[in-house]
């Protein structure tokens, strides 16, 4: 009887265990990249509560879920290439599109990624370009392409700045250059690398985080940036302009994914649903200043914003004319190095 009743105890506390973890969704995403309230709005609606973690970046959490087989986590909000990697690696599970109705709030574009057509394992966030970012009275002549950047003249030598991160700044010379962002043969990473060894040298730094603040104080009069990040810098001095060089941009999706191994499957389709609303979308917008496939939510915003922040009106037919980033398999390895010999470089 003494035995019965501990099996009886044990199975008890697995089921409230497995209880406990059923009211709950483990997330990982960048900070400040929902609202602050998301947990409380989240649990009022569905009654789940919301856990959430923080990475700084894509390589980060990619190493902690490869290194777990993505254990303790649910849903992850991960760059396009990265939710393509982990894919393959086997560890996401398939978006179940009837779990999910405010999949219908997305433009019919944002079901074309070439990453993921039709969103089988992906789900659109936000999107947008890379390109330079300036201040129009600080330039003798506006910049219109990626060689401005590169090589640029004698007024803006030293008051350059570039995005350190692997693909962004390979990209910048590839496009220069008429190849593929996704470039990895060798003879292209060399020619990229001693482009952009030569750049180094007339640049002022290399800035992922503060470049828009370099122009804000006149530091910087040329960046590279992401166009959302040049919006920052807009919004505090209005002779900050943003343009897509004429050699055009990458295409960056930043995406949610269930994990596999998620501990509470359902629920993970019940927060992405209620991501996907209107007046979530249309938070993004309006606070990190990106484009949002979410369309329902780009309807929203205060019509204003195209025309103060104009890379917000680029539509999503003429994005989806730029290359999207993509996973670049076995490739990275000599990409990576690529970037670590240009980092290296005096």
């Amino acid at each position: 009887m003494t035995i019965v009743k501990s099996i009886a105890a044990i199975v008890a506390v697995l089921a409230s265990a497995t209880a406990a973890l059923a009211d709950k969704v483990v997330i990982s995403n960048w900070d400040g990249y929902m609202p602050k309230d998301m947990a409380e709005k989240f649990k009022a609606e569905t009654g789940l509560d919301l856990e959430v973690a923080v990475h700084a970046t894509n390589e980060e959490i990619m190493g902690k879920v490869t290194a777990s087989g993505g254990e303790g986590f649910d849903v992850l909000f991960v760059s396009s290439p990265f939710a393509e990697a982990l894919n393959k690696l086997g560890l996401l599970a398939p978006i179940d599109h009837a779990k999910i109705p405010n999949l219908a709030n997305l433009y019919a574009e944002a079901n074309q990624l070439k990453h993921d057509p039709g969103n089988t394992f992906s789900v659109p966030y936000a999107w947008g370009t890379t390109g330079l970012c300036y201040r129009s009275d600080l330039v003798k002549s506006e910049p219109a392409s990626w060689n401005d950047l590169l090589a640029p003249a004698d007024d803006v030598k030293g008051k350059t700045t570039m995005l350190s991160t692997d693909r962004w700044l390979m990209a910048a010379s590839f496009l220069a250059n008429g190849m593929s962002v996704n470039t990895t043969d060798q003879a292209s990473l060399d020619k990229a690398r001693d482009q952009l060894v030569a750049a180094k040298k007339t640049m002022l730094a290399y800035d992922d985080t503060t470049f828009y603040s370099k122009l804000v104080s006149g530091e910087a009069a040329l960046v590279h940036a992401w166009d959302g990040w040049c919006n920052y810098g807009i919004a505090q001095n209005a002779a900050i302009k943003y343009v897509v060089p004429k050699e055009g941009s990458d295409l960056w999706v930043d995406t949610m994914v269930i994990v596999k191994s998620a501990k509470n499957p359902e629920g993970a389709a019940k927060f992405i649903d209620f991501v996907m609303k209107a007046d979530n979308g249309k938070w993004v917008v309006e606070n990190i200043m990106y484009k949002t496939p979410n369309k329902a939510g780009m309807d929203a915003i205060d019509k204003a914003m195209l025309t103060q922040f104009p890379n917000m009106a680029i539509t999503p037919v003429d994005l989806l004319k730029y290359e999207q980033l993509r996973d670049l398999g076995d490739g990275m390895k000599a990409f990576s190095k690529t970037v670590t010999e240009i980092m290296a470089a005096k």
